[in-house]
């Protein structure tokens, strides 16, 4: 059997949430113990949240999974195009996300499929990487309805509601509900200064959203 194919197989099998031996596997699969456990080290290397040793046995923890998918080329190009973009210009995070994402993908999709889209090459923005410091906290903030306390250049903090992050290929908008202002706001977060948790949290309130903004704009003359 392929290695990518036994990889495959073997997530497969882990994907029961239970306790599994080397030696059962390795029986399953018609390989050596030896080999099993180089391949739930690759797995593991891999982002994979695998647990266990050798003469103990192997789990995979908390594994959000996906129905089997088949892709056409053009669509797996989709897939690692967007991921390269997202490990060019979003924070640390989701850069290694994305770049294990990548390799996980790598490891089980056929040979002839696993270097599409390797002719490409997506860089960073100047405007991306100075703002790729601030996205983890905003993320964040946008996930828990955290306050935060933001400043642009020399500009005193002011205190927002976070409400939808933008990447426009070249830099990131930030759209938030100003406290300080009374008003809804952009930022370009590469054009922040400093943005921190003001230990507040905040509820959806009508006419503090990012669909009530939306509508603004659209119904702007």
């Amino acid at each position: 059997m392929p290695r990518n194919d036994r990889l495959f197989r073997l997530l497969q099998i882990l994907r029961d949430g239970q306790l599994h031996r080397a030696a059962d596997l390795a029986r399953e699969l018609g390989v050596s113990e030896r080999t099993i456990w180089r391949d739930m080290a690759t797995l593991a290397e891999r982002g994979l949240p695998i647990h266990g040793e050798r003469g103990v046995g192997y789990v995979l923890r908390d594994p959000i999974t996906l129905p089997p998918l088949a892709l056409s080329r053009d669509e797996m190009e989709v897939l690692r195009l967007g991921l390269a973009l997202v490990a060019a210009g979003a924070d640390p995070v989701l850069s290694r996300a994305a770049a294990t994402l990548r390799a996980r993908i790598s490891a089980v999709a056929p040979l002839d499929a696993s270097e599409t889209g390797a002719d490409t090459f997506v860089f960073s923005s100047p405007e991306a990487a100075r703002a790729a410091p601030h996205l983890g906290l905003i993320r964040r903030a946008l996930r828990e309805h955290l306050t935060l306390s933001l400043a642009c250049g020399e500009a005193d903090p002011i205190r927002i509601r976070p409400l939808h992050l933008e990447f426009w290929g070249k830099a990131w908008t930030l759209v938030a509900w100003s406290d300080s202002h009374n008003d809804f706001k952009v930022f370009r977060v590469d054009l922040v200064s400093s943005v921190k948790h003001d230990g507040g949290a905040f509820l959806p309130e009508p006419g503090k959203s990012v669909e009530d903004y939306l509508a603004r704009i659209v119904t702007r003359p």
